[in-house]
């Protein structure tokens, strides 16, 4: 097997074959499994597969929901917030929503990308069933212009630069249960963008008994939200920055809708978990990282799970220094201090805090190195030692 980072995994899945994590080789199947022997100690190297996933598979050209008809052909999405007017003949913001004589079609439903299986750590989803496998679907592109995207290589891609598999919704589900996965998630890119196609996976996931959760930068429009919110178990959001200058220039979006889907989210009782990248000189000032430790505390409750994560140079950011660790640690000590339970520092191997700790009694958990789970010691959701009931799907 070949090694490979997930920078050139990404790259990869533009050849033209669609592509799986593996971490071990699952002989006779057409996928791959985690090998979780493997997983102790891994930074940026994983094994890869690259397969035909199926030739045979159709899927036709879909309708794409929440839209509104204009004069002359013109159409108006309602998505996202960005509320796009597309005329006759052009796409949308994100590249993959296109109006053809008045009618808004999506270009990536049932084309996915890749599909890929990890642990669910990887989301990243730390209070959801611990250690077990996920299968992600990603498409091409985004709704927003991330200068320090690590996936730019598939989320700043329309949909040509890419050649992806024809996978339908009941294709993924299946083979989600072929392979012994306990949840779907759609990440890596903007699940907003292949809105229709996880909309109907996630419904048919449900009625399979699967776990169901898409990782978002949280533009969705609130009725298109509510609306595939009742068909989802988790969501990790990515607060980028607590500053609307930095959503402005860094990823051309605003604070504020982003914030209203946190509260819709709450509002709808759905399991969240919170990813902050601190990305050196742009968010990382210590006011702002408490403002918004303190808004999360009052606004959506101290038993959000927060992830404080690593920034390395990317895309259109190399110029900047990867985050020293000393720095998410500062934002998790102000994370505390503003009454979070659950604070864990991401993209550090080996840092204490990826692990679960009880917020009563101080016990861990649960020992997490990077993506392996090495203990659990919940019983029911709740410590060992003393009850504390531990927020999550358990």
């Amino acid at each position: 097997m070949n090694k490979t980072s997930r920078r050139d995994f990404i790259k990869k899945a533009m050849s033209g074959t669609a592509v799986v994590f593996s971490l071990g080789c699952l002989s006779g199947s057409l996928l791959f499994k985690n090998n979780r022997s493997l997983l102790s100690g891994l930074t940026n190297s994983f094994s890869v597969s690259f397969l035909n996933i199926s030739e045979s598979s159709k899927t036709d050209e879909k309708e794409a929901m929440y839209y509104t008809s204009l004069d002359r052909r013109r159409v108006v999405c309602n998505l996202c917030y960005r509320r796009c007017i597309i005329s006759e003949g052009r796409r949308g913001f994100c590249r993959v929503r296109e109006n053809k004589n008045g009618v808004l079609y999506s270009l990536v439903y049932g084309r996915p990308a890749g599909l890929q299986i990890d642990p669910i750590e990887m989301e990243p989803m730390y209070h959801m069933h611990p250690g077990h496998q996920n299968l992600c679907v990603y498409t091409a592109s985004c709704n927003f212009r991330c200068k320090h995207c690590h996936n730019w290589h598939i989320s700043q891609r329309g949909p040509e630069e890419i050649t992806p598999q024809n996978i339908t919704p009941y294709e993924v589900v299946k083979t989600a249960k072929r392979q012994g996965c306990k949840s779907i998630s759609h990440s890596i890119n903007e699940p907003a963008v292949f809105f229709e196609y996880m909309f109907d996976i996630v419904k048919l996931a449900k009625k399979e008994g699967l776990l169901t959760l898409f990782h978002t930068n949280g533009y969705l429009n609130p009725q298109p939200l509510r609306d595939i919110l009742k068909h989802i178990d988790g969501v990790t959001v990515d607060l980028k920055a607590f500053n609307d200058q930095f959503y402005r220039e860094i990823s051309s979006a605003r604070l504020h809708p982003v914030l209203n889907t946190l509260k819709i989210i709450m509002e709808e009782n759905v399991h969240m978990e919170i990813v902050n990248l601190v990305i050196p000189t742009l968010n990382d000032d210590t006011e702002d990282l408490k403002n918004m430790c303190e808004w999360i505390s009052k606004k959506l409750g101290d038993g959000i799970p927060l992830h404080f994560n690593r920034f390395t140079p990317t895309y259109k950011m190399t110029n900047l220094p990867s985050t020293p660790a000393r720095t998410l640690e500062k934002a998790a000590g102000i994370a505390r201090e503003s009454g979070l339970k659950y604070v864990y520092i991401g993209n550090v191997p080996g840092h204490n805090f990826y692990s679960t700790y009880c917020p009563k009694c101080g016990k861990r958990l649960i020992h997490r190195t990077h993506y392996s789970v090495l203990s659990n010691e919940l019983k029911n959701g709740s410590c060992r030692s003393c009850g504390y009931e531990v927020s999550g799907i358990w």
